[in-house]
């Protein structure tokens, strides 16, 4: 059976899929995530084989070959992830697995998925709002994908490999709107200046810096999405000086300023 082949992607996107009986071979140069919804559908992926239900998901890494079947009825939310494009760890994707997820995982999927039909409708806004949504679902996604435990590597071998990157990633997040200083996120790591950052970049596939910079633009998608929280709040909750810093960098990011951003419809 030949594979679908894709063109190139260069921004996330979360989409509702439903799949058939018939087995189908796809491979991409993205990474994806499947995260079951409803009913349930069989997947192996360089020949390893899971059923995927509400309670678990598939983590597909970029250039893998995998089959897939849908069992009876069933729908699946599907998280397509170029590289570079959010912050993700690089390591997250070291190799194909199944997941299990928690109940609060499976609650967020659910949420997104009602706003995924409705995202996937014409709305006459030149898809910018449709936009908004794809990158703010996946933010939210990878977020609640890294602050699950069930996801890190578990076993020594993985271990020994370097940086426990999940638990480091959790540690960015929590504190976004202080300075950062690697030697301060090195030693709660256990590792001098160099050595951790040879490690991070291989982990996470970037330097600190940068990934720290991703990272604080896509937890300021989400932000955006509360009116509460004005432009120079958010700036300040992700570790900008002010507002115009964050301006700068959101807009180069992203093509459009934050308040522009949060005036686009939210799907």
């Amino acid at each position: 059976m030949n594979p679908h082949h894709h063109g190139p992607v260069t921004a996330p996107g979360v989409e509702l899929r439903r799949y058939g009986a018939d087995e189908a071979t796809d491979l991409h140069d993205f990474h994806q995530v499947v995260l079951g919804l409803d009913g349930a559908m069989q997947m192996a992926v360089d020949g390893v084989g899971a059923c995927i239900d509400f309670r678990s998901a598939w983590l597909v890494p970029a250039g893998a070959r995998h089959d897939y079947a849908g069992i009876g009825e069933n729908r699946q939310l599907v998280l397509d992830l170029p590289a570079a494009s959010l912050a993700v760890p690089a390591r997250l994707f070291d190799e194909a697995r199944a997941v299990r997820i928690d109940p609060s995982f499976t609650e967020l999927v659910r949420q997104i998925a009602r706003r995924a039909a409705v995202a996937a409708k014409p709305h006459g806004d030149d898809g910018m709002g449709a936009r908004r949504f794809h990158w703010d679902a996946s933010a939210r996604l990878c977020a609640a994908m890294l602050s699950q435990t069930g996801i890190e590597p578990g076993d020594a071998a993985r271990a020994a490999m370097g940086l426990d990157f999940a638990r480091i990633d959790r540690w960015l997040r929590a504190h976004l709107a202080e300075p950062l200083r690697i030697a301060d996120l090195a030693a709660h790591c256990g590792f001098g200046m160099r050595r951790f950052h040879e490690l991070f970049i291989e982990a996470f596939g970037e330097t600190p810096h940068r990934y720290l910079q991703r990272l604080r633009l896509d937890t300021a998608i989400t932000l955006l999405a509360d009116p509460r929280h004005t432009l120079t709040d958010v700036a300040l909750e992700v570790g900008f000086g002010d507002q115009s810093a964050f301006t700068h960098a959101f807009t180069r990011r992203f093509g459009v300023a934050p308040g522009q951003w949060r005036a686009l419809p939210a799907h």
